[in-house]
């Protein structure tokens, strides 16, 4: 099998081979993978995905035929034919008179039939062959809606002066609570696995104000939920020179809205192949106290914490009441928050922290942090944790700190709520849980 051409044609992707309306006859070569085979009396239709989508290829030689015969679907192959117009075809115009070169061996049978236009197989099935059902479609469209929002979030806060950063993934001590991370054997020395940035944007604030990171977190928590990973990926925000935690919402906003922004710009296609209900961002999104959230929710008063049922009970609360998709919850009990939580001045009872819920769940946990040496060394020793282990943290405290703050939202939740999946590995590349390691 070889080309028609000894010079190969520049690719063309599917997506740009409308351009080929107004020249009929035109040599063209597109590249991807046999996508589908359709055969009827005396020819084959063989669609091609690439990247950008989908493209038809007629087939009627008895040679083209042979050839498409001994390719399996999902075989990677050049193909080299010329232009034809037909109002039926992906973008109205076809290739015909192809001939095929096989780019890998063919091809073997994919575990699901990725050219239907949709998924009858169980989350088990999905997951155990990710690395093939990620081709459907379907499935692309779920990820280029967090690519284009990944894009959203950076360009809001590059736009904004904050500075990308990158921290360690194996730290001394555990940012939370020593019971939920994972144990590393580091030369002989503990070591674990981070559950956030939290401690190095904190002491990055101090180098370059403003900052941010997209990266992996790790919890080591026991659930097996439709909401819960063992790795997921963090959007980290920490800014400083802030009066309080309102000034950290206020970039929460501009960043949720620049991510909403640039799905419709980046991934208008997938929204409308998910039917997608992509949100609207209020200019200023409902707050009320933890206090009044409580009351809201039908809650205990003297509860610690939102539970998600009472996290539902917010969100169609804040639909029904604001025309929202979004509610801000402030004031959280400072006992109930990490330490490094500012508790009000006029009442150390309540925090100046406060959690995001999107769509009936939550999406992000923020606050304004301690920012003296002094108040961490008194929090600690209030709380019964050692100083020791946190030595390298609050040494940056030392050298001055100025007032701060920051949020995380977590890429997956978002991505789920947007196609309001059921649950959070529908929409996780290769998910981590208490079960699964592997693909």
């Amino acid at each position: 099998m070889s080309s028609a051409s000894s010079e190969p044609l520049p690719r063309t992707l599917a997506a740009d081979l409308a351009s080929y309306a107004d020249k009929p006859g035109a040599p063209v070569r597109l590249s991807g993978w046999i996508h589908r085979r359709r055969r009827l009396s005396g020819l084959s239709f063989v669609v091609i995905r690439d990247r950008s989508g989908l493209a038809q290829v007629v087939v009627r030689s008895p040679e083209a035929l042979a050839q498409v015969e001994q390719l399996g679907e999902e075989t990677p192959v050049d193909v080299v034919g010329r232009a034809s117009t037909n109002a039926q075809a992906p973008g109205g115009v076809e290739v015909v008179e192809p001939s095929f070169l096989a780019l890998t061996d063919p091809a073997v049978t994919p575990p699901i039939e990725l050219w239907r236009p949709t998924i009858s197989a169980g989350l088990p099935a999905m997951l155990d062959h990710a690395q093939v059902t990620w081709r459907h479609p379907l499935q692309q469209a779920k990820w280029q809606l967090a690519a284009a929002s990944l894009h959203g979030f950076r360009r809001t806060l590059d736009a904004a002066g904050f500075t990308e950063v990158h921290s360690p993934k194996l730290v001394e001590s555990a940012t939370e609570s020593g019971a939920n991370v994972f144990g590393v054997d580091y030369f002989g020395r503990p070591a674990y696995l981070a559950q956030s940035p939290q401690f190095y944007k904190q002491m990055l604030v101090g180098v370059f104000e403003r900052v941010y990171e997209v990266g992996p977190a790790f919890r080591a928590e026991p659930h097996d939920t439709v909401r819960h990973l063992a790795e997921y990926v963090s959007l980290d925000v920490e800014l400083g020179f802030i009066d309080d935690h309102r000034d950290v919402i206020g970039v929460l906003r501009d960043v949720v809205a620049g991510m909403v922004a640039a799905i419709h710009e980046r991934a208008a296609a997938a929204v409308e192949l998910l039917g997608a209900d992509i949100p609207e961002v209020p200019a200023d999104i409902p707050v009320v106290h933890f206090r009044e959230a409580l009351e809201i929710a039908g809650a205990s008063a003297d509860e610690p914490d939102l539970a998600p049922a009472h996290e539902r009970a917010l969100g169609a609360w804040a639909k029904q009441t604001h025309d929202s998709d979004f509610i801000l919850v402030e004031g959280y009990p400072t006992a109930h928050r990490a330490f490094y939580s500012h508790p009000e001045p006029d009442d150390p009872h309540w925090s100046r922290s406060f959690d995001l819920i999107f769509r009936g769940i939550e999406l992000v946990s923020g606050a304004q942090r301690l920012h003296r040496h002094d108040d961490y060394v008194q929090t600690l020793k209030a709380r019964g944790l050692p100083i020791e282990p946190y030595t390298g943290y609050l040494d940056a405290f030392k050298h001055g700190i100025p007032p701060h703050g920051g949020f995380a939202i977590g890429l997956e939740r978002w991505t789920g709520r947007l196609v309001e999946a059921e649950n959070i590995r529908e929409v996780t590349l290769f998910p981590r849980d208490l079960h699964r390691i592997a693909p």
